[in-house]
């Protein structure tokens, strides 16, 4: 029988295959109910008054707060937050009008870098002010200014934190993450955006890619494309993060014992490639075919119905993720750092999308 190493021993395919069936139909349960609902708004209200992707998360958010999950439904919980979740971005690159997002020119790109950029000193120091730990609150402006709990993951090994400052950043990002996509909607009106201003926003500002799509979609198509358009452009910059860490370490640490430098080099090694996901390039291939007139309009049906589908599995799962309870376990100073630097990236996206005229 064909088998894969995965931990102390080789385990069959069709083991690993079982394992993963309770966690994706809890995620799939839960995603069936969200879109239940979404239909039963729709025949007695004309439209979702609370979009299915919104609903699968607080429904995720419920179950996972209000019952103690099975062990056997981590991995496929696991799967279906992240893994169908890539597949969905991917096939929705079928789905945009490229020359319409790329309308900001290459000055958005040059923008969402520099915001990068300052996001992380600004939460670096933020946090450093609050009386976080170095490690501690290079963690945190990771997350906050990149990819939430996935950058948090990648530059935790590069700077050596230990086990207990990955949980603490990611304990209340997790948690603030989806507080941000329930009340991002709601400066529309306040700020006087446009749909296409604030795809751009929640791109700019909203830690996760599937918790943009939720923050983006239900408000509109054009403000869900812009918006993963713009994240996708932030995820970039995980690399070069990852790699300027790595270079760091490396020079600061050549009198440290040899046991640290095989993981600052591996972490070197997979900065130049394994922080370019792979479901970006499939993204902007997708995209790029469309925009040539390769693909035919049944394909792109099929393909936007596949990865709605799959987004409101992927919501549910990130709901099931999501413990309510974490707040309780949260340091103060965790708490205050995320929060200023989340107010100090919501003030610097608007001042982009100000300074670079984009309508």
């Amino acid at each position: 029988m064909i088998s894969i190493d995965n931990g102390p021993g080789p385990r069959p395919l069709a083991a690993i295959g079982l394992s993963l069936w309770p966690g994706l139909v809890l995620a799939g349960s839960v995603g069936l109910a969200a879109w239940a609902v979404a239909e039963l708004e729709t025949r007695q209200f004309g439209h979702p008054v609370v979009e299915a992707l919104v609903v699968a998360i607080i429904f995720g958010m419920l179950v996972r707060t209000a019952w103690e999950m099975p062990r056997t439904t981590a991995p496929g919980v696991r799967l279906a937050g992240k893994g169908l979740l890539e597949v969905a971005v991917c096939l929705m690159g079928l789905s945009v009008d490229l020359p319409l997002l790329l309308a900001a020119g290459p000055a958005l790109a040059v923008g969402v870098t520099v915001l990068v950029v300052m996001g992380l000193a600004l939460s670096y120091s933020l946090g450093r002010a609050f009386g976080l730990p170095h490690k501690l609150a290079v963690l945190v402006a990771c997350g906050n200014a990149i990819c939430g709990n996935s950058a948090i993951a990648a530059v935790a090994p590069v700077i050596g934190a230990d086990a207990e400052q990955v949980g603490s950043a990611i304990a209340f990002t997790a948690i603030l993450g989806v507080a941000v996509v329930l009340g991002l909607p709601l400066l529309i009106a306040p700020l006087g955006l446009s749909f296409y201003q604030y795809g751009v926003l929640a791109g700019l500002t909203v830690y996760a890619v599937p918790q943009v799509l939720a923050a983006a979609f239900p408000v509109s198509v054009l403000s869900g494309q812009v918006g993963t358009l713009v994240k996708l452009i932030r995820v970039l910059m995980l690399g070069p993060v990852v790699l300027f860490f790595a270079l760091r370490r490396s020079g600061t640490s050549r009198n440290e014992p040899a046991a640290h430098t095989p993981v600052a080099s591996r972490s070197l090694i997979a900065s130049l490639g394994l922080y370019i996901p792979w479901f970006i390039v499939g993204f902007l291939l997708l995209a790029g075919l469309r925009a040539a007139g390769w693909m035919p309009d049944t394909s792109v049906r099929i393909a936007h119905q596949a990865a709605t589908v799959l987004t409101i599995v992927a919501m549910a799962a990130l709901g099931l993720g999501c413990d309510l309870r974490a707040i309780a376990r949260a340091g103060a100073g965790i708490i205050a750092t995320v929060v200023g630097s989340l107010v100090m990236l919501v003030g610097l996206s608007v001042l982009l999308i100000r300074v670079l005229r984009i309508m």
